[in-house]
């Protein structure tokens, strides 16, 4: 696989530091795969909650943050890279209030789904 043009730019971080980072984009990554468990484990054995539209749609939301959140756990990787790389500050991220706002909006469907059923 071809090295990045970014990979040659300002000076290679300490090494401590890109583990660091590696080891958040796994995090986000494991966040985006339990996100995704967790809109089909919501879809597969919801037969309690509905309207079952409703379900699905959560459900799909879910799914769709995972995969946002996998493409945004790369692009925050790699922007932190940059920057430790030109000593420049980490850049903020979009990915933290997405992340609530969504988690937040399904959670309290859900819960208004269990008071009404």
């Amino acid at each position: 696989m071809k090295e990045p043009a970014w990979r040659q730019e300002g000076e290679e971080p300490d090494y401590r530091f890109s583990l660091a980072n590696e080891r958040t984009f796994l995090a986000w990554v494991r966040t985006a795969l339990a996100l995704l468990a967790g809109g089909v484990v919501l879809e597969q054995f919801s037969s309690q909650l509905g309207p079952h539209v409703v379900v699905v749609i959560l459900a799909v939301a879910l799914g769709v943050l995972s995969a946002v959140l996998s493409v945004l756990a790369y692009v925050r990787w790699r922007a932190n890279e940059i920057a430790m790389r030109n000593a420049r500050r980490l850049p903020t991220s979009v990915a933290l209030p997405l992340l609530s706002a969504v988690v937040l909006t399904v959670a309290a469907v859900i819960a208004v789904l269990f008071v009404v059923h």
